[in-house]
Parts: C-alpha cells; structure tokens; sequence
C-alpha cells in the first residue's frame, strides 16, 4: 500500500519523453518553511543527508546539543510528512569537535528517530576509498545511512537492486536441488554495506557542492522503497541528486535548500536530466580496479 496525496506544486520540471521522468519541484527557501505547506502522509520516501556541524560553507559550527535540537524539529517535519508505509533515510556521517574528538551522528540522532516511534530496518554502511587523510587518527572512509519505516507495513522492492553474485556458476552438489544454480536468478542482495565511488573532484557528476550525494546511492532507496509515480522528498536539496535519482526513475522528486548557487545547480542538472545530457555514474558500474585493463570499466 502506497498512499498517494495530491496537493498544488510550482517550480514543477516537466516530464521527458514518453512520460518516463518524473517531476520535479525546487525551492530555494528554509526546509521547515518548505515542508509546512506539503500534506501529511503525501511522500512513500524522504531521503536526505543533512550538515554535519562541522563548518562547512554552507552551515555554522553549534554545540552538538543545539544541532541535535535542530535535527530533531526538521525530523519531526519528515515524520509528519512521511506516508504510513513510508520510509525515511537520514544518511550521515561524524561531527569533529574542536578538539578532534569523534561524535558519529547516527548514534547521537538515533533516539530522535525512536520517540516518534520509527523502526529501524538497516544502519547501512557506505564506503568509499578516497577522502581526507588524516595524520593523527585513521581515514574516514563510510558513512551511515539509517533506513526507518513508519510501521511493520513497508514497501521493500529488493528485485530491482539486486546485484550479480559472486559466484555466478555455483550449484547445490547434493540433495534434492543437487546440479541446480544456487544463486537467484536476478542477482544477490547488496547487503547493508555499500561500496559506491564518493563525488570527489574526477567523478563524473561532480559540481562545485562540496559534499555531494553521488545518483547511483540514492537510486539504491528509490528503486527498492517506492513504486514508479511515488513521491521522493530531500529537505537538504543540496545539487538535487536525491531529485535526480528520483525524477530518472519515475517518481516525483521535492527538494530545497538556502543556498541559491546550489538550487540553481540543481536545477540544471534536473534541465540535463530531461535533455539526456546529464552525466552520471551508473548503478552497475564496477570499482575502478588499476590492477585491470581499463581499470575493469566495461
């Protein structure tokens, strides 16, 4: 059971070719201001990764309580907003204190989640191999992702984010199957630990945001959380790849952000999107390996 809401939109970017894409609709405004005016229970999927108190451009440095009180009132919103076979995704990763001390955000933020009464599915893992080099503690290298559904009722398509086994070939060499593959037919599960390439300054999206989703993360939570014409809202628009991944998809995708530079990124990349000339990195795509030829890219 999908809920299906309708409600007034503007800044709506029109459907592609064939009534494949989605819609989209960007706002420069403050999220809390944005989410006010959408219906309670209109959106299967809210996706999102906020600041991490740790001063960046586009956010100011607060002792973490006060963060943690500002997380709680934009999550209490998405709560709001969230269908009743929804599922909310808030990925995060460490706030540094001044003094170099470690606070993971999915720990400290946790027990906002739980208040409302929202139950935890997956603390997915996702690594990536480049990034900040540290000298006096060792590389961050993953992030967290918490998946929360609103009740025991949810959507969940794992079909469509399977991934190919490790061993294709394998087969039951005893019992009753003995001679038969092994693996499903469609792949395996991906597991709670994802290894996706981070948008760093060679990858292939990448805009002058400094700490952008790449697509092909956030397709992983459409594809398997929604229908095609769900609703997909990002209160921490950023550059739009949560829109992008849905819109691509065939869902609708909602997102703001204060910064205008980066509203107006995103909307060009949702203006590629519609015009087929949007580079992105897809799901499928194997890691770079330099051990191989053409580091193993097909």
């Amino acid at each position: 059971m999908v809920v299906q809401t309708l409600f007034p939109v503007d800044h709506v970017h029109g459907k592609g070719a064939g009534g494949k894409l989605g819609k989209a609709v960007v706002k420069c405004m403050d999220n809390l201001q944005f989410m006010a005016d959408l219906p309670e229970g209109g959106f299967p999927l809210i996706v999102t990764s906020p600041p991490y108190n740790i001063g960046k451009e586009y956010e100011r440095r607060h002792p973490i309580g006060h963060y943690v009180e500002g997380q709680r009132r934009v999550i209490h919103e998405c709560h709001r907003l969230l269908a009743p076979h929804g599922s909310l995704c808030w990925q995060v990763g460490n706030h540094v204190s001044a003094d170099g001390e470690v606070v993971p955000l999915d720990l400290v933020l946790y027990p906002v989640f739980k208040e409302l009464g929202l139950h935890l599915r997956n603390r997915i893992v996702w690594h990536f191999e480049h990034g900040l080099h540290c000298t006096r503690r060792f590389s961050g290298r993953y992030e967290t992702i918490m998946w929360f559904t609103k009740s025991d009722e949810y959507v969940f398509n794992l079909d469509a984010v399977r991934v190919p086994p490790k061993y294709p070939g394998k087969k039951y060499f005893k019992g009753p199957r003995a001679g038969e593959f092994s693996c499903h037919p469609l792949g395996k599960n991906p597991g709670d630990v994802w290894l996706i390439p981070n948008v760093k300054a060679n990858h292939v999206e990448k805009t002058e945001h400094p700490c952008q989703f790449p697509v092909e993360l956030v397709e992983r939570l459409v594809l398997s959380m929604t229908q095609p014409g769900d609703r997909v809202l990002d209160p921490y628009m950023g550059v739009g790849s949560s829109l992008i991944a849905a819109v691509k998809n065939g869902r609708d995708g909602y997102g703001c952000d204060t910064e205008w530079r980066y509203v107006e990124i995103a909307r060009g990349r949702l203006d590629d999107l519609r015009a087929g000339r949007l580079r992105m990195r897809p799901m499928d795509r194997p890691i770079y390996n330099p051990a191989l030829p053409n580091g193993g890219q097909r």
